[in-house]
């Protein structure tokens, strides 16, 4: 068991959580094995980072969180807002001697600001992410880190909102949330039972992926549906159609175009990052489409009646089945 003053310090004498419904089990080695980190660093605190650090303070995961921004004005908020300890416009100052590293930037900047980290990452520090695709990310930082001697392990959690910033940030915001951890051959195994037990003790439900295979899925069930929401209001809400169009437009299309008011930056780069899984799914999604136009325009009724019928069982099928509580 690590000793006192290593990077993962586990706490058997109390339990200081005060959501404990989110925990597994008292029979579970969870229940008795909390991580709980000296310095633990968010890179970038906006709606996950900031989350993230709400959630890591109530259940006193860390004894300082810091947090690297970049604006002024964002200093005094998130110390104000109570997401972070201290923050910083000094990326230095924040991942110095930091035992866990998260981060939450746009995907595009994270190979840079590891670089530029390195010369103060800790021996043995533990980094990670809660980007949406991981393929060359992961190879990246994962070299990268190596350096320093640190090691980087992949998370996704799906959990979000098209809400941004660390004022929208809710503690309870990765409960019941899966959380994607994508580990590598390289990967050291205590290390990943560690990062799963932190995301566990955020509330978060982990899942062991390959990167590969995280990509190849949330392409389908992430990426491709913000794709179809953002088309959908820039198709229905173009300056091209009548004034009244957007009169007409309800709740099923407030509720299916949601998404489209998420970060364009950030997905910007997920869609870049993700383009060859994403750019396939969306081959066969516009062939779906296709077959339904074909069908339409001929006056299919039995297919067009089954298209609707499929949709609709295997989406009630997997809401009966809780496949997947998470709220992203």
């Amino acid at each position: 068991m690590p000793e006192d003053n290593s990077v993962f310090r586990v706490k058997r004498d109390r339990f200081p959580f005060p959501a404990f419904s989110i925990f597994p089990p008292p029979s579970s080695l969870l229940y008795l094995l909390i991580v709980r980190f000296q310095k633990l660093t968010l890179i970038g605190v906006g709606l996950l980072g900031g989350s993230l650090g709400l959630a890591v303070k109530q259940r006193c995961l860390a004894d300082q969180v810091h947090g690297f921004v970049r604006r002024k004005a964002a200093v005094a908020e998130c110390e104000k807002l109570g997401v972070v300890d201290h923050a910083t416009l000094d990326l230095a100052r924040a991942g110095e001697n930091a035992d866990l590293i998260v981060l939450g930037t746009p995907i595009a900047q994270m190979r840079a600001l590891t670089e530029k980290m390195l010369p103060e990452l800790k021996r043995g520090a533990l980094v990670t992410d809660v980007g949406s695709v991981k393929g060359g990310l992961v190879q990246d930082l994962e070299r990268l880190a190596a350096k320093a001697g640190a090691h980087f392990i992949g998370s996704h959690p799906m959990a979000g909102a098209e809400k941004m910033g660390a004022r929208s940030a809710q503690a309870d915001l990765f409960s019941n949330a899966v959380c994607v951890i994508t580990p590598t051959p390289n990967s050291k195994r205590e290390l990943v039972r560690q990062l799963e037990v932190f995301w566990k003790a955020v509330g978060a439900r982990p899942l062991k992926l390959s990167p590969e295979l995280h990509d190849d899925l949330v392409g389908r069930c992430s990426h491709l549906p913000h794709v179809v929401a953002a088309e959908l209001a820039n198709y229905i809400l173009s300056p091209v159609h009548p004034p009244e169009q957007a009169m007409l437009c309800a709740n099923g299309f407030r509720d299916t175009t949601r998404i489209a008011s998420g970060s364009p930056e950030m997905w910007r780069d997920i869609a870049l990052a993700n383009r060859n899984n994403l750019a396939r799914v969306l081959g066969v999604f516009i062939e779906d489409l296709q077959e339904f136009q074909y069908a339409l325009e001929h006056g299919d009724q039995k297919t067009v009646e089954e298209f609707f019928q499929k949709a609709k069982q295997r989406r009630d099928a997997w809401c009966g089945q809780n496949a997947s509580p998470s709220p992203e």
